[in-house]
């Protein structure tokens, strides 16, 4: 079944299936699933929570339907939601590199749509957390209480994503205030356009990332599939 562009059948027979041993290859399994659902719309907020509860819901449902012996589910759940930070990570990263091109072009920070984008990072955890809290509430059976096993280690041991959207915060603020100094401004008519196009962009920062690292290389950030 496909739902929110994700093969949610294919996460949920990873999971039914996989062994005690297979962690590493379940954590890889939801990175890949994720991102390519993230690449494929515009990398909005409410994207990012539709992807994030499909995976949660689909994952645990597969671990639910586990009959290994023995099976850990805690175990699976937490490689699932490692997956998922990775993804997620990658699309702060994305969300950095655009801010970056708006920065450099003299941007300030005060300007709404980028005081909104910076927000949004700033969040990413939280919303992270809220929505997979969220959507493991809603699943029924052996998979609730293993997830709030994981969501409570998680919670204390912080995340990929939290800490790389601090790291993208402070650097943004410092180089905004460089370009202050500096004078660098672009034009209001052209920033405001580059702003208003802002999650399509990122989305394409997101698609180009992966494409260099498949390819070895720099590439050319390409353009959403779809909003």
């Amino acid at each position: 079944m496909m739902k929110a562009g994700i093969d949610t059948d294919a996460i949920a027979k990873m999971f039914s299936e996989a062994s005690v041993k297979q962690g590493e290859a379940l954590r890889k399994g939801v990175a890949e699933a994720t991102l390519k659902a993230l690449q494929g719309r515009e990398l909005t907020m409410e994207n990012i929570k539709k992807v994030l509860k499909t995976v949660t819901q689909a994952a645990s449902t597969g671990a639910a339907q586990n009959v290994a012996s023995p099976v850990d589910v805690e175990a699976m759940l937490s490689k699932a939601f490692a997956g998922m930070d990775g993804a997620l990570l990658q699309a702060v990263e994305a969300n950095h590199k655009a801010l970056q091109q708006f920065v450099a072009q003299g941007a300030g920070l005060q300007d709404k749509q980028l005081k909104s984008a910076m927000a949004n990072i700033e969040q990413m955890e939280d919303m992270f957390f809220a929505t997979v809290t969220k959507a493991a509430q809603g699943v029924t059976g052996p998979a609730q209480g293993p997830w709030e096993q994981v969501l409570s280690a998680m919670k204390i041991k912080g995340t990929g994503t939290g800490a790389q959207a601090t790291q993208t915060v402070e650097q943004l603020v410092g180089q905004a205030q460089t370009a202050l100094r500096d004078g660098r401004a672009a034009s209001a008519k052209t920033m405001q356009a580059m702003l208003d196009s802002y999650a399509a962009l990122v989305s394409g920062v997101l698609i180009g990332m992966s494409e260099g690292l498949q390819g070895g290389g720099a590439a050319t950030p390409a353009k959403p599939k779809k909003k």
